[in-house]
């Protein structure tokens, strides 16, 4: 039981990383220990209808508690790199207030981690704002930027060249489409131009924190996350299909890496929602587009794009494989997705920083046979060879996620692990898809 790759493999060289990955709220638990806030997930958990099953984070996976053993873990499947976030809720609990018990969690994590041998990957914001600063506004307040640059200086002043590698953000567009934009996630905000604002914000966000993080970890690795669905028309015939596509790209994908490129917004969104553009201040841009280190990119599926009344609408094709989150499984639009983006843009470095699926998993006489990920992981490894064949240059990939977990809006409900949580019991379980991981890196060291 392993993957399948032929012996000129790119993942077959040493050098080539790969890794397993959390987020803090998914998984910490200890909602209310030893000094931590109120976040923006706590506050939208307790709201009635907005998580599956009234489900929230109080306990998760109890990592907070169950850290050292989940760490040993990680080194029994012998991946290179962990990448979890930092609980801004725990380092910050009130404004210009340092919480050493926060920043003590996180330096003996990392410290175990290289002791462990594997290398730490740290996001410094994986969605979980303190609720005091949405209270003012959140990121449609400008102002949340600079603090971010605050909390930011504290951790990598605290944790410096420990870490291998720091993101400031996990997914922006995340934060802020489906948090300020969609309502889906925290903090339930539903307006398109309050989506773009908050967007620029964290961006800007990005660009305010990295000379402070360059000069407290100047060996550590600096750059961000951003997760891409290509979109593709329902009707390639169809030139309003193929124009609301690209529309769908425009604001999904452009929106948030050709600033950090290319220093501009895409003026496809000025053109056609005019009243949807941010309030931009001069000099922003500028701050946004600083080099940076690598680029992590996040892929889970595609879109399949129509012209509707209202802007593209996303269609759901009949007869092609399914997650558990209902997401197509479509491996070439991953390298197809990776080429073009490195056709179009100067990219630095790339690593894939989330890769993975949810499957309806089920614990049977102590195991749990995950088949069609172990294939979904085959075919999605294959689809990131084929692009770096192409002359991608891409330097690890990491599995999303490193065990079932709190899934947002889902609750407990969609399980993406590639370890199995018994919530009730807080028992680890390895997957079959685990083994296969296992299995691959055991052989790589020893060949």
């Amino acid at each position: 039981m392993s993957f399948a790759f032929p012996e000129s493999s790119p993942f077959r060289r040493s050098d080539f990383i790969f890794g397993v990955a959390t987020a803090s709220f998914q998984i910490e638990g200890a909602n209310q220990e030893d000094g931590r806030c109120e976040s923006i997930w706590d506050r939208f958990c307790a709201t009635p209808g907005k998580v599956a099953n009234g489900d929230d984070g109080s306990v998760a996976c109890d990592h907070y508690h169950r850290w050292e053993q989940d760490l040993e873990l990680i080194a029994e499947l012998g991946v290179d790199a962990y990448r979890l976030s930092i609980a801004w809720p725990r380092i910050m609990p009130q404004e210009g207030q340092v919480n050493q018990k926060g920043v003590a969690f996180y330096q003996r994590l990392i410290a175990k981690l290289n002791s462990l041998g594997i290398k730490p990957f740290v996001t410094l914001y994986h969605w979980d704002l303190p609720q005091y600063l949405e209270d003012r506004g959140g990121w449609l307040n400008r102002e949340t930027a600079y603090k971010f640059a605050e909390f930011a200086d504290i951790m990598t002043q605290a944790l410096g060249d420990d870490v291998y590698s720091y993101a400031t953000f996990n997914e922006p567009f995340c934060s802020a489409f489906l948090g300020y934009r969609f309502g889906d996630h925290a903090p339930g905000l539903k307006d398109d131009k309050w989506g773009f604002q908050a967007a620029h914000h964290l961006l800007l966000a990005h660009g305010l924190a990295l000379p402070k993080m360059r000069e407290n970890a100047p060996k550590a690795q600096h750059g961000i996350v951003l997760n891409f669905a290509p979109a593709y028309p329902a009707d390639p015939s169809n030139q309003a299909d193929v124009e609301a596509a690209d529309f769908d790209e425009q604001q999904g994908i452009h929106w948030f890496l050709q600033p950090l490129v290319e220093g501009t917004y895409p003026e496809a969104i000025r053109q056609q929602q005019p009243l949807w553009w941010p309030t931009i201040l001069p000099g922003d841009l500028a701050i946004i587009q600083q080099p940076i280190d690598f680029l992590g990119i996040n892929y889970y599926t595609r879109h399949v794009i129509k012209a509707g009344d209202h802007g593209p609408e996303h269609v759901r094709l009949a007869g092609v494989e399914r997650t558990d989150m209902g997401w197509e499984v479509c491996p070439e639009a991953f390298t197809h997705l990776l080429t073009k983006l490195n056709q179009r843009y100067q990219l630095p470095p790339i690593y894939i920083t989330e890769n993975g699926m949810a499957g309806a998993d089920k614990l049977e006489n102590g195991q749990v046979i995950d088949q069609q990920r172990c294939d979904y992981y085959q075919s999605h490894l294959d689809a990131v060879a084929a692009a770096m064949a192409e002359g991608v240059e891409l330097k690890g990939y990491f599995a999303w996620s490193l065990m079932d977990n709190f899934e947002w809006a889902f609750g407990y409900d969609k399980r993406f692990g590639l370890v199995y949580v018994d919530y009730a019991s807080q028992q680890r379980v390895l997957k079959q898809s685990a083994k296969y991981f296992q299995s691959f890196l055991k052989q790589r060291k020893e060949g």
